[in-house]
């Protein structure tokens, strides 16, 4: 099976690099390229239909994404060409040459005004560019492949061993501070890149197809997170001791992008 990957160089990506099963042939590209890496900027709509039309895939797996929340409020048009645009393209050239997309996506595509976990099947009311992006991607897919030719796959609060993410900005932090002030009044669930590459893996190698939500299990608050960081650091010895972490309100922390308050996904 031949599968497009992009996005290969950030967490997921590498991840989903490190576990691809054998017998896949792969073909992965990141914005830059680099060793073993093709280039794709996911901002140009028609480098991404070429790509599927030179390599014909069977699957592609869109994993790269504008992932800045808060820049993407004052870049609005490259978060929606990469976010939008790019699955619209790999969505339009795979109903060309055959094959699947699946499309990562996101809790941020709900508002976060329910206090119950979001189903599959609820309306989206993103409230920011990012989240608005991505619910855009979303509709782009399914509208132009369908359920039994795209598979959309949200996720949340994903944290993994490399790139950017709160877990490792937590570490530094706990390292370089005495005290720290987090967020509170924000639930999701943190996810493991391990755990997610997996569940990707299994979309595809299954040709599962629709729109499904992968999480880790349980809830946590962004306060919640960082204190159990830093617990778990010092009882692996990553650490030496973990700094005070002192919960805030969101309204305490202002920030360009309105988050979802609770956006705990139904798996």
């Amino acid at each position: 099976m031949k599968v497009l990957l992009t996005g290969s160089a950030g967490q997921l990506g590498q991840e989903l690099l490190a576990s691809r099963p054998e017998a896949f042939e792969l073909i992965a590209t990141c914005r830059g390229g680099g060793e073993g890496l093709l280039a794709l900027d996911l901002a140009d709509a028609e480098a991404c239909r070429e790509m599927v039309r030179t390599h014909r895939p069977d699957w592609v797996v869109n994993a790269g994404a504008y992932t800045a929340v808060d820049r993407a409020e004052s870049e609005p048009d490259l978060a929606q060409a990469v976010n939008t645009g790019a699955p619209a393209a790999f969505a339009e050239a795979l109903l060309e040459t055959g094959g699947h997309l699946l499309q990562l996506s996101t809790d941020f595509v709900f508002g976060g005004q329910q206090g119950y976990p979001y189903r599959v099947d609820q309306q989206r009311t993103p409230l920011c560019i990012y989240g608005k992006s991505k619910a855009q991607g979303e509709e782009a897919v399914e509208q132009l492949l369908g359920t039994s030719r795209s598979t959309i796959l949200r996720t949340s609060w994903v944290y993994g061993p490399v790139g950017r993410n709160f877990l490792l900005t937590m570490l530094r932090l706990h390292r370089e501070r005495d005290q720290l002030k987090v967020v509170a009044d924000q639930v999701g669930c943190p996810t493991s890149t391990y755990g997610l590459a997996e569940a990707c893996w299994a979309v595809v190698t299954r040709n599962i197809g629709g729109l499904h939500h992968w999480s880790d299990a349980g809830a946590a608050s962004w306060y919640d997170f960082a204190v159990a960081i830093g617990e778990l650091a010092v009882s692996k010895g990553l650490l030496q001791r973990a700094a005070r972490v002192n919960p805030i309100l969101t309204a305490d922390y202002p920030t360009p992008a309105v988050r979802p308050c609770y956006s705990l996904l139904d798996c």
